[in-house]
């Protein structure tokens, strides 16, 4: 009971950590301040209550309208909210009830936000990338004594993502993937991080050739969703697949 009880209380404050994202989403890419501005109407500029707060359950009562204005609110705001809340129990299910899950739960909501805005404005906000890097290091002292691991982690793809950018004088790479790639090699370490890449560069591949196929979308393609989903990957399942690999192949 007292097992279910946590999940219970994980996905509430996930759905909590969800309301402040979307206010990221929205803001960061217009430059407005996340902290000291109130929430408001984006229509009317009525600010929001802390009854027109409570993630999930207000946009419901609300019918997802604003409560002065009657103009509709984008039902990204509980999807958000539901989908940060669920990343942070299958961290703790799949990564185990230790004090590293924290990190990447909160390593899964900058991921969610750099992929919101990545697919929006094809570009990865520098600050969010500053706070993935402050995981990294605050995940060091974790490490049993592997930091090599890390640092290295933190060259092992980005590197060789900074080559590309150079050769193709930017063209073939963007800045913010380079350092998405630095930041979340640090807190992962050099194996997990070149499979997180392998495993995005796969969802890129499949994935936007669909869309390419089906909607007819141009070849420019957003990386930062995808090489989010392949760190995300890479932190559930990354050990285990290692393992795997090295078993089958007799290494």
């Amino acid at each position: 009971m007292i097992y279910y009880i946590f999940l219970a209380l994980l996905f509430l404050y996930g759905i909590i950590i969800g309301s402040f994202l979307n206010v990221c989403i929205y803001r960061i890419p217009n430059r407005e301040n996340i902290v000291t501005t109130r929430s408001h109407c984006m229509r009317c500029g009525y600010q929001l209550k802390w009854y027109d707060l409570v993630p999930i359950f207000s946009w419901i009562f609300l019918r997802g309208r604003c409560r002065q204005c009657k103009e509709k609110i984008s039902v990204q705001y509980p999807i958000i909210e539901a989908i940060n809340g669920i990343l942070f129990v299958l961290t703790f299910l799949f990564c185990g009830w230790e004090l590293l899950s924290v990190l990447y739960c909160l390593l899964a909501s900058a991921l969610l936000v750099i992929s919101v805005i990545d697919w929006r404005t094809y570009q990865i906000p520098f600050g969010i990338n500053v706070f993935i890097l402050v995981l990294g290091l605050c995940s060091l002292p974790l490490s049993s004594g592997a930091v090599a691991t890390h640092l290295i982690g933190f060259c092992a793809v980005s590197g060789f993502l900074l080559l590309i950018y150079l050769l193709t004088k930017g063209k073939g790479i963007g800045g913010g993937d380079i350092k998405l790639m630095a930041t979340a090699g640090l807190l992962l370490g050099w194996k997990l991080i070149i499979l997180a890449f392998f495993f995005g560069c796969l969802y890129g591949s499949v994935i936007h050739l669909i869309r390419m196929k089906v909607s007819k979308t141009g070849h420019v393609l957003a990386m930062g969703p995808y090489l989010s989903a392949g760190i995300l990957t890479a932190v559930w399942f990354g050990d285990r697949i290692i393992s795997w690999y090295l078993t089958v192949s007799g290494l």
